[in-house]
């Protein structure tokens, strides 16, 4: 009996032992760090309090991790990363996107909007002669070609040539014809003339600003106008017979026409009108035209005259010093 206490009582100690030493070793992670043991002693390694709750709820931070901040060989001490600190810092955020426009260019062949620097056009079409000129002249053909310097996708000048071509009115044609022949004009049979031709032409350089105020990738539209120098010519002819020499067939005659009678006039002039353009590829620099002006040449009028012993002066068509307008439709391409 005496015998059994002692012995029970060592075993109730051992056991408070155990439990004291397990409750210490669980409560290690609920220490605060602590400094080295003094020298000679070995260092004893603190861990960071795991708060499982509060990590799930903060964003993930990896790059927030820096492996410098791990215990090493040299270090007495362990860092603690506090809960909760994980964080996205504002210099890893993305950058704001970019905002993209039109490509500039440096090269001598482009604006910077990315235009062609230099125009050239060519095309043809037809001529609508309108108010007086319209009672002596009838519609023919026009050719047109230029080069120009444009300065942006909306403005640039071209340099112009111009040819437009008209037919004489038959009236004015059988008019004239009596008074040729009132007058002793003969063919070259000696006989009165029994038919009259006639033409008129007008060519012109003009420098033309234009401008584009409004367009798409494949269509558009612009304004144009111009000045400059013009020269109006009538021809009229009869028609004869002209005659060369072949080596092998000798003498060889044709039907040719013979000038009679012929006016010019020098004028100032101007234009303007619009135009529609239509490219064929979004990616190239071709695009076709249509465009209608109007012109009006300032032609200085001069008298009727049929000429005499003391007057030299003849002009029994003075229609072609009068003032000129009309209408040249043109298609061409440009680029």
């Amino acid at each position: 009996m005496h015998m059994i206490k002692p012995t029970l009582i060592r075993a109730s100690r051992f056991a408070s032992i155990a439990v004291l030493a397990a409750a210490a070793g669980l409560g290690l992670g609920a220490q605060q760090p602590t400094v080295a043991s003094p020298a000679g002693s070995a260092a004893t390694q603190v861990y960071p309090t795991l708060n499982l709750q509060a990590d799930m709820k903060a964003p993930a931070n990896l790059f927030a991790l820096d492996a410098t901040s791990s215990s090493s060989s040299s270090s007495d001490t362990a860092d603690v990363v506090p809960a909760g600190s994980f964080t996205m810092s504002d210099s890893l955020q993305p950058p704001p996107r970019r905002r993209y426009g039109r490509p500039r260019y440096t090269d001598n062949q482009h604006n910077a909007d990315g235009s062609n620097k230099y125009a050239f056009e060519v095309g043809g079409g037809f001529t609508l002669p309108t108010g007086g000129s319209h009672s002596y002249l009838k519609t023919n053909y026009n050719i047109q070609g230029g080069v120009g310097r444009n300065f942006n996708k909306n403005f640039g000048v071209i340099a112009q040539f111009d040819w437009a071509n008209f037919g004489i009115q038959t009236r004015n044609l059988n008019a004239l014809l009596a008074t040729y022949n009132s007058l002793g004009a003969s063919d070259q049979d000696g006989n009165s003339l029994s038919q009259l031709n006639g033409s008129s032409h007008i060519w012109s350089f003009t420098l033309n600003p234009i401008y584009y105020f409004a367009g798409g990738e494949k269509s558009g539209a612009y304004v144009v106008a111009g000045a400059g120098f013009y020269h109006k010519t009538a021809n009229f002819t009869i028609p004869t017979i002209g005659q060369y020499f072949d080596p092998y067939y000798g003498p060889i005659q044709y039907q040719a026409n013979q000038s009679i009678d012929k006016y010019t006039s020098n004028a100032f002039g101007v234009n303007g009108g619009v135009g529609f353009t239509f490219k064929p590829s979004r990616f190239g620099n071709q695009k076709f035209f249509a465009e209608a002006r109007y012109v009006f040449v300032d032609n200085s009028p001069k008298p009727y005259s049929e000429g005499s012993a003391t007057n030299s002066y003849f002009n029994v068509f003075p229609q072609n010093s009068a003032r000129t307008t009309y209408i040249p439709i043109t298609f061409g391409l440009r680029f």
